[in-house]
């Protein structure tokens, strides 16, 4: 490749609407361009990264016995009536009507197809099934925002496996995990394994792999000692053991005039948030639900969603309030209420002498206990884990960290084969239905979270598997025949010798070239310049370390042989 050839745009400065690390270089460094809020063009350089990052994916697909197919991005919308998600999908599902009448949408996802096709499955012998695509997603976010983080069109390998028994599905989940593992130490991503939701993916065990860094969107609760992590609409911890009274006999009510949040109630009246009982009103599939938890904690709204099982969950309007109630918020209680549906934390469980709204304006009631006074229909783990908090596990202090999610695996069991109607023989010759896992890694994304984790106030520094190339030949004196012959021989050489090689043969100062070199973020640069030839060396820099050495000209693509040989061996050992 020759720089004076390539459209590489370089900017000189930041994009004033870059937000994240990865979102700022990736433009700065000529590799992608926005067309919309969304919606981005990779330009050659990011289209050999892309490229490289399939690669590796393909081949860890393929090692535990993937298949690749390719699905179509426009699918009908009565496949997803099927399966139940077509309303559950909502606004980020892209729909239209075709000329004909018919009514179709733009895959967020291809659960729905790869089990209609796997209705051409006939025996328990032909499984596990393990198939995948690298194919174009969309997806209408509200909000789309920090470059290839979060986008409405972008690529993912999502790969799905079937299986005959609950057994099967483990260990094809396990295979998923590992080659994930691999993918992400070749791809130079740091992830953790997280515990997570389904979300409306449905199904059982669901891991994300995480990448710690700034620009995540997603919280971890993660224990430094024992490696426990899941994400926060997940995770767990332990709880400190509450002291209460026995209080008395019965609710004792006392007027809160102006009292509205639950810090109100402990500044003004002397009750601790960890001592009162919150009161959410939430509709759950159109009924009105009281749902608890301890003054203190948070709702993790997710873990409600996810232990419900509801297809649309939302908080009730004020109205509905005051309708279910006859109080507005910040007086409510579930203290004799027998018509609704209640659900709580489980840290709640045994509390005694505590404090919460009437359903009358104004007024609270002190003394409450749980057990007694509240007809809780389902327990719960409802909160959202704060950090510091002792790990399930070892009781060491949580750290909440944020991330980015660059990966997601589920065991989904049998809810899109059954829709779908996907039969098999068992050996007894009865039909049985395969279960199935879902595995997705989003590609543009996993270039994102590269540049995030490797790059310096110059630019990028990517991993040698995945840069645009390998190294980067640097001609300083283009008018100077010697410097440009051995320049064209060094260039040569390399790409006999099978290595990715760029040369700047552009007719530009050697500080514009050293700038660009920086901020693209090839592995290795060799300088090439008259004077260090006169002495018969060129340079080799190191861009992660910044490391350079002179090294004498017959030596130098040895010299690179030797350490793109130890980052290959590095990367390999890594993902073994």
């Amino acid at each position: 490749m020759r720089w004076s050839q390539l459209h590489i745009p370089t900017l000189r400065e930041d994009p004033a609407d870059a937000d994240a690390a990865s979102h700022r270089l990736l433009l700065r460094g000529g590799f992608i361009r926005q067309l919309m809020a969304g919606h981005y063009s990779m330009l050659p350089l990011g289209v050999r990264v892309r490229a490289k990052v399939i690669g590796i994916i393909r081949e860890e697909m393929n090692r535990i016995g993937g298949q690749e197919f390719l699905l179509p991005a426009m699918q009908p919308a009565w496949i997803w009536e099927k399966s139940g998600r077509l309303e559950v999908m909502g606004e980020e599902m892209f729909r239209l009507t075709d000329r004909k009448g018919a009514e179709v949408v733009l895959g967020m996802t291809h659960e729905e197809i790869f089990a209609y096709l796997a209705q051409e499955l006939s025996s328990y012998r032909e499984l596990p099934q393990f198939w995948y695509q690298f194919q174009t997603k969309f997806r209408d976010e509200p909000r789309p925002k920090s470059g290839l983080l979060r986008v409405r069109e972008f690529t993912m390998k999502d790969s799905y496996s079937f299986d005959a028994g609950e057994a099967g599905l483990d260990a094809s989940f396990e295979a998923h995990r590992g080659a994930y593992q691999r993918v992400f130490a070749r791809l130079g991503i740091p992830a953790i394994a997280v515990q997570a939701s389904s979300g409306n993916m449905g199904g059982s065990d669901s891991v994300e792999f995480m990448c710690p860094s700034e620009a995540g969107e997603d919280l971890v609760a993660h224990c430094p000692d024992c490696g426990y992590a899941a994400n926060l609409e997940k995770a767990t911890s332990a709880l400190w053991p509450a002291e209460d009274g026995p209080g008395p006999a019965v609710p004792e009510p006392f007027a809160t005039p102006g009292v509205r949040t639950i810090d109100d109630l402990a500044r003004q009246h002397g009750k601790p948030a960890d001592r009162q009982i919150k009161t959410l009103v939430y509709v759950i599939d159109g009924q009105p639900t009281l749902v608890l938890l301890r003054g203190d904690h948070p709702l993790a709204e997710q873990k409600l969603a996810d232990a419900t099982g509801a297809a649309d969950i939302r908080p009730a309007q004020a109205d509905e309030i005051r309708e279910a109630l006859g109080a507005s918020p910040g007086s409510l209680g579930a203290v004799g209420v027998t018509k609704l549906p209640v659900i709580a934390d489980l840290a709640l469980q045994g509390r005694r002498d505590m404090t919460t709204g009437a359903n009358l304006d104004d007024t609270h009631l002190t003394g409450v206990d749980v057990a007694r006074d509240i007809a809780v229909g389902r327990w719960i783990d409802l909160r959202e884990v704060a950090a510091g908090e002792p790990c399930p596990r070892c009781g060491t202090p949580l750290e909440i960290i944020r991330a980015i999610e660059v990966g997601h695996i589920f065991k989904l069991g049998r809810k899109y084969t059954t829709a779908l109607g996907v039969s098999v023989l068992g050996p007894d010759g009865q039909g049985i239905v395969p279960i199935m896992g879902s595995y997705g890694i989003g590609v543009e994304r996993a270039m994102a979270a590269i540049a995030e984790v490797h790059h310096d106030d110059a630019g990028l520094a990517w991993p040698v598997a995945v840069a645009p190339a390998e190294v980067d030949v640097v001609l300083l004196t283009p008018k100077d025949a010697a410097a440009r012959d051995a320049a064209e021989a060094l260039y040569a050489e390399l790409q006999a010798a099978g290595v990715d090689t760029l040369i700047d043969d552009r007719d530009e100062r050697p500080g514009v070239k050293y700038r660009d070199a920086e901020l693209t973020g090839i592995p290795c640069r060799v300088s090439v310049g008259s004077r260090d030839l006169a002495e018969g060396v060129v340079e080799v820099t190191i861009r992660a370390s910044g490391e350079k050495q002179r090294v004498p000209v017959a030596e130098a693509v040895t010299h690179l042989l030797r350490f793109l040989s130890g980052q290959r061996a590095s990367a390999a050992a890594a993902g073994s």
